[in-house]
């Protein structure tokens, strides 16, 4: 594939992003104030993925004790976030659109498929901007969400 992979313990990216809700969003603002769980995935209305994002809806009480911050991110127009969002009853964190120009933030963080789509893959970045977790699974696949809660707790909770 593309790599320009990243591990835990780099620094995450910076990037700005428009979303769904929120208008642009940069990670960097995060830091200091939030951990955030970066959730790459393929695409909006998928089934997989459809499974995925309300996953994190039902752990957001869990992601606010611990200070995190949940951002989805994919290739998708924030017209298609819009719609997909408002199909689930809405959400309580901004789906970011990486749409234009293509892929470019999936293409930082090593994970633009190529295809065109983000892979699925979910990064923890602490509030320092540093990566404490990264789960990568094939795009048929759910991310671990028990491996992700064990590594949010790692970080300890919100202060």
């Amino acid at each position: 594939m593309n790599r320009n992979e990243l591990k835990v313990g780099d620094a995450a990216p910076d990037f700005t992003l428009p979303t769904h809700n929120e208008g642009e969003l940069n990670l960097a603002w995060y830091q200091g104030r939030k951990n955030v769980i970066l959730a790459f995935y393929p695409g909006d209305f998928t089934p997989v993925c459809s499974a995925q994002i309300p996953a994190y809806v039902s752990l957001i009480d869990t992601f606010d004790e611990y200070d995190c911050q949940v951002l989805g991110i994919s290739v998708d127009s924030v017209a298609c976030h819009l719609a997909w969002a408002k199909s689930m009853g809405g959400l309580p964190f901004p789906l970011m659109s990486d749409f234009y120009p293509h892929g470019e933030i999936a293409t930082k963080y090593g994970i633009l498929a190529e295809r065109g789509y983000a892979e699925r893959v979910v990064f923890l970045i602490d509030k320092k901007g540093i990566i404490r977790f990264i789960d990568r699974v094939p795009p048929s696949d759910l991310p671990d969400n028990e491996k992700l809660l064990q590594a949010v707790r790692a970080l300890g909770p919100a202060r």
